[in-house]
């Protein structure tokens, strides 16, 4: 039978270097910490490269591989995928399978974060169009599978040719990596077809799904969605994962962990971010009340909460949460 226990994430902040909240030695430290204590699966890193420069995430989770021996090691989610060239990240990431001993996830997702002059700033320098993200996702996807699992490959798609390439050295993983897509659509900016369209892809081509900051009744229903889909394409759906990227400061004064939440995201993500997008995205004050929202979550269907500590003090955080929030999130169990 089927652990129903979730598997727990740590997110790192690789944002943070640029306004002083971590350094990338702590990071490595703090990965090195979660690995050893038993308690989280998977550690995971974010990307960007000029919409929200950070530590480049694929170097970065390499030398997390070099101090770490247990937990799974991915990005949350590479929002650069539609940008790279299959061939070069197929050979990335094979080696970073390989280095890392068969811990990867590709967590990717069609990129061009909101506001659109933003995102065409980043797209432009590689001559990608936004309307045509999604596209390049699908198409990049096969090319990553074929060249993990095929020899003597030949691909002739809509934005990428190429004849007689063989792979080498392929991931440690079978058949291969496993690749989640992070799609979030909002209603209010997209229309329903669109929505259906997005979650549907997940199901047709993923083996995870990744999201953030949604109401736990849209989460269910989106994955229930995700996992019909999956079934009308000949798919296992129990073998997929689900995944919500919780941003989590812990504190008993419920106040100040707010401030210092929003603080944090306005830094990270720029100052629009509303009170109430903020107040969705977190979870804070005392431990029982993180757990009460990680919980709701959990009983959704979320098989992997992914957790980062929005505060200047990561190892803070991390010591608290492994004390006094991990031993009783751990009991927590997924829905039949």
């Amino acid at each position: 039978m089927r652990d129903r226990r979730p598997r727990y994430g740590l997110s790192l902040p690789n944002r943070a270097v640029l306004f002083g909240a971590t350094t990338p030695d702590e990071l490595l430290e703090v990965a090195e910490q979660a690995d050893a204590s038993g308690a989280f699966d998977s550690v995971w890193v974010g990307d960007s490269l000029f919409a929200k420069p950070r530590l480049e995430s694929i170097v970065l989770l390499s030398a997390i591989a070099a101090r770490t021996r247990r937990v799974r090691l991915g990005t949350c989610c590479l929002s650069t995928f539609p940008l790279r060239d299959p061939i070069f990240l197929a050979a990335q990431w094979a080696t970073l399978d390989q280095v890392s001993h068969g811990r990867t996830v590709l967590g990717i997702c069609i990129g061009g974060t909101p506001p659109r002059e933003v995102a065409e700033h980043e797209f432009a320098p590689f001559k990608v169009r936004l309307e045509d993200r999604a596209a390049r996702m699908e198409e990049g996807i096969l090319i990553l599978r074929r060249l993990w699992t095929e020899e003597h490959v030949t691909h002739e798609g809509r934005f990428y040719q190429f004849r007689d390439l063989t792979l080498l050295p392929r991931p440690v993983q079978t058949p291969c990596p496993r690749i989640w897509i992070a799609t979030n659509p909002k209603p209010e900016l997209a229309t329903p077809r669109l929505i259906e369209r997005a979650l549907r892809r997940v199901g047709r081509l993923a083996d995870g799904w990744m999201t953030d900051a949604t109401p736990v009744e849209r989460f269910k229903e989106r994955w229930q969605l995700i996992r019909a889909a999956a079934r009308e394409a000949g798919r296992d759906p129990d073998l997929m994962e689900s995944a919500l990227h919780l941003m989590v400061n812990l504190n008993e004064d419920r106040a100040a962990a707010f401030e210092e939440s929003t603080r944090f995201l306005r830094a990270y993500y720029g100052p629009a971010l509303t009170p109430e997008k903020i107040d969705l995205w977190v979870a804070c004050g005392p431990p029982r009340a993180v757990l009460h929202k990680i919980r709701a979550y959990v009983e959704a269907g979320c098989s992997v909460p992914i957790l980062r500590f929005v505060s200047w003090d990561q190892k803070g955080q991390l010591a608290r949460a492994l004390a006094e929030l991990l031993p009783a999130a751990q009991e927590l169990r997924l829905p039949d």
